[in-house]
């Protein structure tokens, strides 16, 4: 007789996939974290920025440990400069697009799907709202571009909200509501919304409504605990185990980033994810 419950267990298990810019800190460069994300028992990683990595390094450590790269972060400009993305910053559109042609180089050698394009910040001593129109407009033009870009090599491009009262003050995409509404107006179905847990907690809260009004538009999830941003087992206001049950009820396919900073070690803080892995065989 077949046990219906464990079916539909096994038909809704999330695929995690280990932030390599947050977790295997402990390992100095990317190839050695990739290998050791795969041996902690994942089949998947991503990462903020790889571009400062040898490139046919990190494809063989990819080959070699049998995971899959699903995301990459779009160039963050001149950091020096204080600048955090490009996609939404007036009078840096060129910028953007060399920018983004690193990055579909990068995406394409591993093999890597999604992209997600940063849009930036305001720029410094402007008031958001005297600039909130124009960064709108430079940001829905510039995502028009990179998904003609994008199709072109089957990538999806990626918004995501960053939380303007912790994070950063400056971020110009800061809340689920104005990146869905920034996807209307791109109106390309190759561009779509990266929800990170820890973002959308403290910008707005409520997050069964919005993950249940929203899922249509996201094309990728990133998880960590609020307000530590430690491990989703870790003391906080989320309760992860419910939103797991949710995202697997609403038949959520796509990978869930594990964007976390370990409270110790990366491998002693991963009993979360193990006992997941072991529930859901």
């Amino acid at each position: 007789m077949v046990d219906l419950v464990s079916v539909h267990r096994f038909m809704a298990r999330l695929k995690f996939c280990a932030n390599l810019s947050w977790l295997f800190t402990e390992l100095p460069d990317f190839s050695q974290r990739i290998r050791a994300a795969a041996a902690a028992g994942f089949r998947a990683v991503e990462a903020a920025w790889l571009y400062d990595c040898e490139l046919k390094e990190l494809q063989k450590a990819r080959e070699e440990a049998g995971v899959e790269v699903v995301l990459i972060n779009s160039p963050p400009g001149n950091t020096k400069a204080g600048e955090l993305g490009l996609a939404a910053v007036p009078g840096k559109e060129e910028d953007f697009k060399q920018g983004l042609a690193v990055a579909v180089k990068y995406a394409k050698a591993l093999d890597c799907r999604r992209i997600h394009l940063m849009a930036g910040r305001v720029p410094a001593g402007s008031h958001r709202a005297a600039v909130v129109k124009e960064m709108e407009a430079v940001f829905v033009q510039n995502l028009r571009y990179a998904a003609d870009v994008l199709s072109e090599e089957g990538i999806t491009g990626l918004i995501e909200p960053i939380n303007t009262r912790i994070t950063d003050h400056r971020y110009f995409l800061d809340s689920p509501h104005q990146a869905a509404d920034i996807l209307e107006k791109v109106g390309k179905s190759n561009i779509r919304l990266q929800m990170d847990v820890f973002h959308w907690q403290i910008m707005d809260g409520n997050l069964t409504q919005n993950i249940q009004k929203y899922l249509p538009l996201i094309g990728h999830v990133q998880i960590a605990q609020v307000p530590g941003r430690n491990e989703p087992d870790s003391d906080g206001e989320i309760n992860y185990s419910y939103l797991f049950n949710l995202l697997e009820e609403l038949k959520y396919q796509g990978y869930v980033g594990c964007e976390y900073k370990p409270l110790g070690s990366t491998q002693e803080g991963l009993g979360w994810i193990t006992d997941y892995w072991a529930r859901s065989k």
